[in-house]
């Protein structure tokens, strides 16, 4: 238990720093500019980051009582280190990530940690661009994901992922991944039955940039339309920072690692770091 602590202190750290700037993409403001400068824009930003959404929620189940045992905290972490700027082969640029995941049952005695998990990766990404203008990304990644346990609990997978992002307008983007497994986790044979085998979604931001809109279907292994479900909402709290009150919406399997293959139906409420560039998902 002694890497809790200093994790909870990173996250707490990370989410009640003031004010977090966003110098989120206008994507009509970029209706000026033309590739090249878009693209040394980019270049000329920090190399490190966050990769995805960085959250922290409370929350409860829907489809049963609410009890100590399936009302938990949810919080994720996730960073990326570029390694490159925009210089390699098309353009494209080469990158370090690190998402990690918690479950944290606080409401149980000792406030013990459900599940860890662990996803470190490296990816090639890329800039889409067409008549000049920024239309979209798309990223060649390998990932690891695990529990870090071991015996019964242990569970594991690897990826070799293809994802994309483009924008339909400068208010609508729609987003997928499509990934081959390598399943080297003994527990976890069947995980593909459960958290799928590619995704699809959409994201879509309001005219005065402070509402935005996450839909996200996973589908799982089989011919029957049998999905997994992610829905976030969030409000910006400060019209110039990209911290969000956030609402988190999970139906079906895969929400974690360890209870891959069980059903969960929760909704839960806390406060969410966007990205500054693209959101990953």
């Amino acid at each position: 238990m002694n890497i809790i602590r200093p994790l909870v202190l990173m996250v707490l750290g990370l989410l009640l720093y003031q004010p977090v700037h966003a110098q989120i993409v206008n994507i009509k403001d970029m209706d000026q500019f033309n590739a090249d400068s878009i693209r040394r824009d980019f270049d000329n930003r920090p190399f490190f980051g966050l990769y995805k959404d960085t959250y922290f929620t409370l929350g409860t189940a829907l489809n049963t009582k609410p009890t100590q045992y399936n009302s938990d905290v949810k919080f994720q972490v996730s960073i990326s280190q570029r390694l490159t700027r925009s210089v390699l082969p098309w353009h494209s640029y080469l990158f370090l990530f690190y998402t990690q995941k918690a479950m944290w049952n606080i409401f149980e005695e000792s406030l013990p940690f459900h599940d860890l998990n662990f996803n470190p990766g490296i990816g090639l990404s890329k800039l889409i661009f067409s008549k000049g203008k920024l239309v979209g990304k798309a990223t060649l990644l390998i990932e690891h994901e695990s529990n870090g346990r071991d015996g019964e609990a242990s569970r594991s997978w690897n990826k070799v992922s293809l994802s994309g992002a483009a924008f339909v307008d400068p208010q609508l983007m729609v987003h997928a991944k499509y990934w081959i497994p390598i399943i080297d986790g003994q527990q976890n044979k069947d995980i593909l039955r459960y958290s799928g085998i590619y995704q699809a979604g959409m994201q879509f931001v309001s005219k005065n940039k402070r509402w935005v809109v996450d839909a996200t279907l996973v589908k799982r292994k089989g011919w029957n339309l049998n999905f997994n479900t992610i829905i976030n909402v969030g409000y910006r709290i400060r019209k110039n920072d990209n911290q969000f009150l956030m609402l988190h919406f999970y139906d079906g399997y895969g929400e974690n690692l360890l209870d891959y293959n069980k059903y969960h139906c929760r909704l839960r409420v806390g406060l969410l770091i966007r990205p500054q560039f693209f959101s990953d998902f």
